[in-house]
């Protein structure tokens, strides 16, 4: 019997097996690095204050957490209208290929409308063709736009 998948807001709860999920993603990403304590203290200042605009969505199945999606909101001048960051877009290796990554991405976009947003946006490793491919047949379409980063400390 196939195992129910519940797509929720995440929790405080969460955090730990959210934590893990941020392991696995980190790990093929080239730009960024697995470190629990920074891990932590960015879904927690997620998951603090109102969620008007900031929401994490999680899949659950059985009571683990085997899949996250994060999204902000932030003001497109271009569309004069809210539009959402995508990130942490991650299921776990074992529950991937089951339609648990595109319920989440469902759910972050239904969030993201209900807050006015007109476009979804995010960043993916360009080495990653699985998480591309993904992307692709879901809609989502690369652009001209460049991603520059300048760390602060």
């Amino acid at each position: 019997m196939p195992k129910e998948i519940i797509i929720r807001a995440a929790t405080r709860k969460d955090i730990e097996e959210m934590v893990l999920l941020l392991d696995d993603l980190f790990s093929i990403e080239a730009d960024f690095h697995s470190d629990s304590k920074r891990q932590i203290a960015g879904i927690t200042m997620i998951l603090d204050g109102c969620m008007k605009h900031k929401c994490i969505k999680v899949a659950e199945i059985d009571g683990k957490v085997v899949g996250m999606c994060s999204a902000q909101l932030l003001i497109s001048t271009a569309q004069g209208t809210p539009a959402a960051l995508v990130e942490d877009m991650v299921v776990s290796e074992n529950h991937r290929r089951k339609g648990i990554g595109r319920r989440l991405i469902q759910a972050i976009e239904t969030w993201a409308r209900s807050r006015g947003a007109t476009r979804l946006q995010l960043l993916a490793d360009q080495t990653n063709t699985a998480a591309s491919n993904f992307y692709q047949r879901m809609g989502w379409r690369s652009t001209q736009l460049i991603c520059l980063k300048r760390m602060l400390s």
